[in-house]
């Protein structure tokens, strides 16, 4: 696997090696050792998909101590635009986001650390999106960060108008009005 930084340290870009013939492709999707030695010790627990239309938004979504997860994510089919927001009170890059598009052409993988807002809009009429989280989901321990907040400054890709959200994605604070549980 190839690992690709970005502009915020810890989280990066994960492309697999693809073999391919006149059978179709092959690749392998995780591995923890390879995992372990490119980007962090880590242990995930629990798999997740999700599928959605156009224009689906969710997030800005964490998950405050103890429970809190990193998660490894990609897309089996269709695209999405994935960002990871820095929430970690005293880091320098402390509201700064990394987007980055996952399709299921590219294969790209996207691994976002603890201590960051995570959130993906949906760029096709439909997407399966699949992601690994290394603690288990704790429904009292939520928390969420408006995806439209302007001080973020986030292009998701999709006119205002189209963005679909559930009824809780509606109503979340944003950054400045957060209570940040996560330090640097």
């Amino acid at each position: 696997m190839n690992v690709i930084e970005t502009t915020i340290p810890g989280v990066v870009i994960i492309e697999p090696r693809l073999f391919e013939d006149a059978r179709g492709y092959f690749f392998e999707s995780f591995s923890q050792r390879e995992f372990e030695e490119k980007v962090c010790r880590t242990v995930f627990v629990q798999d997740n998909e999700s599928k959605s239309s156009y224009g689906v938004l969710r997030g800005l979504h964490f998950q405050k101590p103890p429970y809190a997860q990193s998660k490894l994510v990609r897309v089996v089919k269709g695209a999405v635009l994935d960002v990871a927001v820095d929430i970690r009170r005293g880091s320098p890059t402390f509201g700064q986001h990394v987007a980055v598009e996952l399709t299921g052409e590219n294969h790209r993988q996207f691994f976002v650390p603890r201590g960051f807002a995570h959130g993906f809009a949906v760029l096709t009429d439909e997407v399966v999106f699949q992601y690994k989280c290394d603690n288990f989901y704790a429904p009292a321990s939520e928390g969420a960060i408006a995806w439209n907040d302007p001080d973020l400054g986030i292009d998701w890709r999709i006119p205002s108008d189209k963005v679909i959200l559930s009824e809780k994605d509606r109503h979340h604070p944003g950054l400045k009005d957060l209570e940040l549980v996560f330090d640097y």
